[in-house]
């Protein structure tokens, strides 16, 4: 699981949280990413920059072992559109809330010894220890709220295909190449000493 702090990968913007410290109203934590963590975030996740962004974020033990993280992220992603590559920007404002259950055994397929993911959505994730990396946690929020298409406004596929030319045709018709032709040739180039 991402989010535990006993991991072989350092987060980009670590905040490690020891969920036995924290009190009985929880934990509250400011997040506000320096430039050389936003400089991280913005290569892992493929943006063309990460001009601002910050979380509020509160951890919050309740009965029963489980731990309920809840944070409002803020900020501005910058990506190239899918249609034309040219940067577009996308204001971020987005709430959310993942509850962990310590002690809670991760399942993983017999076969592949990959992790399970349980099909409800409202079904706790296992926390192993007592530390949990909340930067973390809002860094995959982040991933989560971009957008996965974006595109500059106004621009449609129509814009960005070729051009019909007036007798109706998409630019020069070519025959295609098949990709052994090469071999064919040689295979019916008559060979010296034959």
């Amino acid at each position: 699981m991402a989010q535990v702090a006993q991991k072989e990968h350092k987060s980009e913007i670590e905040r490690v949280v020891d969920v036995d410290r924290t009190g009985p109203g929880g934990t509250a934590l400011e997040i506000s990413a320096s430039d050389s963590e936003r400089i991280a975030l913005a290569k892992r996740f493929g943006f063309l920059g990460l001009p601002a962004f910050s979380a509020r974020v509160t951890v919050d033990r309740r009965p029963g072992d489980l731990v309920v993280v809840e944070g409002r992220l803020r900020g501005k992603i910058v990506q190239a559109c899918i249609l034309t590559l040219d940067p577009v920007t996308q204001d971020l404002d987005e709430t959310f809330r993942i509850v962990f259950k310590q002690g809670l055994a991760e399942e993983k397929d017999p076969e592949s010894g990959e992790s399970l993911v349980n099909p409800q959505s409202e079904a706790p994730e296992p926390l192993p220890g007592n530390l949990l990396d909340v930067g973390e946690i809002v860094a995959e929020q982040l991933s989560l709220a971009a957008d996965p298409y974006p595109r500059r406004q106004g621009v449609k596929l129509e814009d960005v295909l070729p051009k019909p030319r007036k007798d109706g045709r998409h630019g020069r018709h070519e025959p295609r190449r098949h990709p052994f032709a090469g071999l064919a040739a040689l295979r019916d180039k008559p060979r010296r000493g034959r």
